[in-house]
This record gives C-alpha cells, sequence and structure tokens, in this order.
C-alpha cells in the first residue's frame, strides 16, 4: 500500500509514516518547505514540495498519483491566526479531496477534531472547528471512500494501544501514537467507509477498535 499524505511533516503524520514502513508499505508526504525533507525520510517517507495553501487541484493530482489512499493529516497549527484555520483546516482539505477525485485515489481519511459543532468562547479555536466542520461536510458529498476520525485533546504521551472509539460525541484526550495507529487500522478496514469516528484514549486494543482487518497476514 502506498499512502499520500496532505500535511506529511506533521506530528501524526510522521508517526504514521513510521507505522507504515515498520510494515513494509510506502508513503508520499507532501510539504510545504524543503527543510523538512530530512524528518521525512527519516520517518521512512518519501516527500514532496508542494504548498497547499498555494496549489492548485490538478497540480496536487499528480502528487496523489499512484497512491492507495489519501491520508488528510494537515493543520494551520498553533499560532496561527482565523484567516489560516479557514486556508488550512477547510481551504487545504477541501483542495486535497478535490484532487484525489481527478486521481482517481477513493479511499480518503480525514484528521479532523473532537467537538466539531460545538464552541467554546475562543475565538480562534472556534474558528478551527468551524473550518474542520466545514471541511467534513464537503467531504462527506463527495464520490470517494472517505473515513473521518476525530481525535479528542492531543498528547505527546506515550501512545498506549488502548482507545476508545465510538460514532457519538466523547470527551477526553488521546496520544498522537495512537492516533496514527488508528489510522493506519482504518486503511485496512473497508467497513469504516463513510462514517465518522471520535476517539480518545480507552481499554480497546487499536487493532480490535473497527473489526477484522483485510490486510494479508
Amino acid at each position: 500500500m502506498r499512502v499520500a499524505i496532505a500535511g506529511g511533516h506533521g506530528k501524526i503524520a510522521l508517526r504514521v509514516q513510521r507505522l507504515l514502513a515498520a510494515r513494509g508499505d510506502g508513503a508520499t508526504a507532501l510539504v510545504r518547505d524543503p527543510g523538512h525533507f530530512a524528518d521525512v525520510r527519516d520517518a521512512g517517507g518519501d516527500p514532496v514540495l508542494c504548498d497547499l495553501e498555494a496549489a492548485d487541484a490538478a497540480s496536487v493530482a499528480r502528487h496523489l498519483g499512484g497512491a492507495d489512499a489519501v491520508l488528510f493529516a494537515a493543520g494551520a497549527g498553533p499560532g496561527s491566526g482565523i484567516a489560516r484555520k479557514d486556508t488550512v483546516d477547510r481551504g487545504a482539505a477541501v483542495l486535497v479531496a478535490a484532487a484525489a477525485e481527478a486521481a482517481g485515489v477513493r479511499r480518503f481519511v480525514q484528521i479532523s477534531s473532537g467537538n466539531v459543532g460545538g464552541t467554546t468562547g475562543d475565538e480562534v479555536f472556534d474558528a478551527y472547528l468551524r473550518a474542520k466542520g466545514e471541511a467534513e461536510d464537503d467531504l462527506r458529498e463527495r464520490d470517494l471512500d472517505w473515513t473521518i476520525l476525530r481525535p479528542g485533546r492531543l498528547t505527546d504521551d506515550e501512545p498506549t494501544g488502548l482507545v476508545e472509539v465510538s460514532e457519538r460525541r466523547l470527551r477526553g484526550s488521546v496520544p498522537r501514537g495512537d492516533v496514527a495507529a488508528v489510522v493506519v487500522a482504518l486503511l485496512d478496514r473497508p467497513g469504516t467507509v463513510r462514517r465518522t469516528y471520535e476517539l480518545i484514549s480507552g481499554d480497546v486494543p487499536v487493532a480490535d477498535a473497527f473489526g477484522p482487518s483485510t490486510r494479508s497476514r
């Protein structure tokens, strides 16, 4: 399997690349800064230069060619303002989904956020949640085999391999390493297509959270 990853230098994305490489799969990582190429290669990915805030769907589609799946893991990140929540967390997600359709890559996993649809009273964070929600709405209307993953509060704690997953609202936190493991598990499970999952730490092994894998053993 080859996975094209938008936001390929992100903390979750790099962890996904390590997991894919460990099992013999490949990743094409779309990154906006050539200074990040070394980190991507160290994680086992193949970097390509692509600024999702400046690219068009046709150019992104060329980077997705040959992939079996697309992961949208990009985000404007801490310290960014309302404008970039829209251009990255919404706009780039819409762009990459359109590019996947153009490239004929049907499998699409999108990392969103817990509390989508809610408000916090923080103007910037509420803009982030709104952007994530609008990206989800766009993806649900597309002819793709999509899965949306909404992790709770992200931590850099050591992954436990134990999670709680639900299609109902969850509250809690989850290590980025466990989010990455869940992403890889979703890629192998067609039964998760066109479903939206909330994710926090729990007591269910990642391998058992979504039913049997179709990956050859």
